[in-house]
């Protein structure tokens, strides 16, 4: 903590394993789990929060690393995103390093993890829009052994939370083995911090495109529409190919489906949107634009 840090916490847990981890929380309802700390404490040095004890996960070796599985991707949920930009992960995961390459300076790569990344929430983090393209799915660990598996969509919607005791342990990624491109542009809201991103990625099996954009609502937009035409516009048999007008337009209709026109108002006239609205959808079709041509080629 700094120096103008409200209070300490009372008591600090280190557990070594995902269960004793889920163990401590159930016994201590008012304790915090915490991993690289990069949202806590700030949060803690702003005076937002005051946690009365604190759950270390630093020493759950279980979730610091990857396993393959039914062609799937087991991503422990203390995965730094120093670890997840490195090259060899790069190859399994393309869209989620370049989204860890992209979440800050050093000092936050090499702290902040994957889970922190989900629980968090914040709409910034570049990691969401990334597993929100790939249709990850959360492992929940909870009391007594107990484990359960959610959309990560589902969570960052509020659909389903975490409950009362439980931790994230794992994240399931499929492995499409397909292009896949994360893009976003950055602003004067901070060091690397997105003013828009976007997520593309490929299915060739299913002849599809899913694509995600981050940063500008409070969870991450598909816009399953976009998606759906632009799938069918592609020839899959002949190098993925399409017409460029088709990409811009692809852009257009992402940015259209994340930011739409304003309502009409009583008279029938559709009001213009601010400008900065207009920015905003403009770099959003870009980004979209530019994700899509990355990934074809």
């Amino acid at each position: 903590m700094s120096t103008h840090a409200p209070q300490a916490a009372q008591a600090v847990t280190l557990p070594t394993t995902l269960d004793e981890a889920v163990a401590a929380l159930a016994a201590m309802p008012a304790a915090v789990p915490v991993a690289g700390g990069t949202d806590l404490m700030a949060a803690v040095n702003s005076g937002q929060l005051r946690p009365a004890a604190l759950v270390g996960l630093n020493k759950i070796s279980e979730i610091r690393g990857w396993q393959y599985l039914d062609g799937h991707a087991l991503l422990g949920a203390g995965l730094t995103h120093a670890r997840m930009g490195r090259p060899d992960f790069a190859a399994l995961i393309p869209a989620l390093a370049a989204a860890a390459r992209a979440a800050g300076p050093p000092h936050i790569r090499n702290a902040g993890t994957l889970g922190g990344n989900i629980a968090s929430a914040a709409p910034t983090g570049d990691a969401l829009p990334v597993l929100a393209a790939l249709e990850a799915t959360l492992i929940i660990a909870g009391p007594g052994g107990a484990r359960r598996e959610i959309p990560v969509s589902h969570l960052l919607a509020g659909v389903d939370m975490l409950r009362a005791g439980e931790l994230i342990g794992f994240v399931r990624v499929p492995l499409l083995h397909a292009p896949q491109v994360f893009l976003k542009a950055t602003g004067r809201t901070g060091p690397g911090r997105a003013v828009a991103s976007v997520a593309l990625v490929l299915d060739p099996a299913r002849r599809g495109v899913r694509c995600a954009v981050g940063a500008i609502a409070p969870m991450p937009l598909r816009p399953l529409e976009a998606e759906q035409w632009v799938a069918q516009l592609i020839d899959w048999d002949n190098n993925r190919a399409i017409v460029p007008e088709a990409l811009s337009a692809f852009g257009e209709y992402v940015a259209a489906a994340c930011i739409p026109d304003a309502a009409p108002g009583e008279d029938g006239t559709v009001p213009p949107l601010p400008p900065a609205v207009l920015h905003l959808r403009r770099t959003v079709a870009a980004l979209a634009r530019r994700a899509l041509g990355r990934a074809l080629s």
